[in-house]
């Protein structure tokens, strides 16, 4: 089927072998490509359709946003929403590097109306999902939190707030390029940037228009204000309307100022203690009570993480300092720095235990097959060295939950420990930071792979941890 854009014909449906409108005439091909071929969505200034690029041999599918003008309205109107419609371009060409947010494939003008075109995500929004499947459970907030609060920590590095995040903003499933692209390697993806704004010191503090949807908007943003923190405040309503089912508006009491989101839970979908604290900062009304940032959300999740991570390991992160652990000669050095706090000397140290476990030269950048060779018994006491004397914060086993909450995905991952993400081949200490300030998990550093080729081994790394060091930890 062909859909005509006019906004003004009467019949837009039509035959995918038509060139022009059979109704008003219009041609359908925009810029002589893109066909749309199905309205998807409208609102008072724009519709969205899925199309085809029928440019490329393979017709792939795209989304097209249409702005679009009545005849009555003033020139300086146009104008001013040509200008906010570029420097919305602008914002997706350069979010678009994420592969969590649809890229920009073109913008212009025809017919003296305005367009947008962007990947297609095929799949459903987390409003469609809770319709169609029920209310989330616990699990599911969790990965939902993982999966996008690195997003969130992209766009915000960018000058950028997203101002909308609610479910129907918010798309599970993949980049694909046909209606019957399977979904199964699906990721969650952030949409509709159409009111996002750029950040300026010098207009931080200024009241502006409010913009957003009313029942997830922070009450800062409610007298048309915007922080990072609003974005994570709406995530946090987002997290309770999925987790209840429950319009935001019936879940918040007004008689006592509070959010009663808890009392419409489920019998057999009640939420730990230690996500609902997370939950309950994300919804603070007073901004200095809010989680700041998201990397604030996402270490406070690996918080919980380790937390659980200690009923199942064999050693006591409460014990003091004096209690020794029983170990090889071999290891007291590492256990003399660690002791100290010296954090870089410790990382070395590893590094060389390492190397002597396999008897190779000090300073050899360990590979797959090496991996696979390490002594399970040095792998495990390092681990348990570095937790013991860094209460935690540092080790093989945080890392190692850390990469298992993100799916194996070595971006996020590195995201939330703080690794870099660039220059493969850097080792350069530069890029890492021995303090106990640093991320959770951030320590030991991967230096020992050859900087961040870590990732190439990451996947038998993780398995032989998996074999040695873990217990199924608790979801309280």
């Amino acid at each position: 089927m062909s859909y005509c854009t006019n906004i003004n014909c009467l019949s837009p449906q039509n035959p995918d072998t038509a060139n022009f409108c059979m109704a008003c005439g219009q041609k359908f091909l925009l810029k002589e490509r893109y066909r749309p071929v199905k309205l998807i969505g409208h609102g008072g200034f724009g519709r969205t359709f899925l199309a085809i690029d029928e440019y490329l041999p393979s017709q792939s599918k795209c989304v097209i946003k249409q702005l679009y003008f009545a005849q009555s309205q003033a020139n300086h109107f146009k104008q001013k929403a040509w200008e906010l419609f570029r420097q919305e371009a602008i914002r997706l060409d350069d979010l678009g590097q994420h592969q969590q947010i649809p890229q920009l494939l073109a913008y212009f003008e025809q017919d003296e109306q305005l367009y947008l075109v962007q990947e297609w995500v095929a799949g459903n929004s987390l409003m469609q999902e809770i319709e169609q499947q029920g209310v989330f459970g616990e699990s599911q907030i969790r990965q939902l939190l993982q999966k996008l609060l690195p997003v969130l920590q992209f766009i915000h590095s960018q000058n950028i707030i997203h101002r909308d995040i609610k479910p129907a903003n918010i798309m599970r499933g993949c980049i694909a390029k046909d209606t019957n692209a399977k979904t199964s390697n699906s990721n969650l993806f952030l949409i509709d940037f159409g009111i996002a704004k750029h950040l300026h010191n010098t207009t931080l503090q200024q009241t502006g228009t409010k913009i957003g949807t009313p029942e997830y908007m922070a009450p800062e943003q409610l007298r048309g204000k915007v922080l990072p923190a609003s974005d994570i405040y709406s995530l946090g309503v987002t997290c309770i309307y999925l987790l209840t089912g429950i319009s935001p508006f019936d879940l918040f009491d007004v008689s006592e100022d509070r959010w009663v989101w808890r009392d419409y839970l489920l019998p057999q979908n009640k939420v730990s203690t230690r996500l609902g604290k997370i939950l309950d900062k994300m919804l603070q009304n007073s901004l200095p009570n809010r989680y700041q940032k998201a990397n604030d959300v996402l270490q406070a999740l690996s918080r919980q993480a380790i937390s659980s991570i200690s009923h199942t390991q064999s050693f006591d992160l409460t014990a003091t300092e004096t209690e020794e652990i029983k170990i090889e000669i071999d290891y007291t050095q590492l256990q003399n720095l660690l002791k100290k706090g010296k954090w870089q000397e410790a990382d070395k140290e590893t590094w060389k235990i390492m190397c002597v476990s396999l008897s190779k030269p000090i300073g050899t950048y360990l590979f797959k097959s090496d991996i696979e060779k390490l002594s399970d018994d040095d792998l495990q006491k390092i681990d348990q060295l570095w937790m013991r004397y860094s209460k935690g914060h540092f080790g093989f086993s945080v890392q190692k939950e850390i990469y298992d909450s993100v799916d194996a995905d070595y971006v996020q991952f590195c995201n939330m420990v703080g690794w870099a993400t660039y220059n493969s081949y850097s080792s350069a200490n530069s890029d890492y930071y021995y303090s106990l300030k640093a991320p959770i998990g951030h320590l030991p550093t991967r230096t020992w792979m050859g900087g961040s080729q870590w990732w190439r081994h990451a996947d038998t790394f993780a398995a032989k941890l998996d074999r040695i060091l873990w217990g199924v930890a608790s979801s309280d």
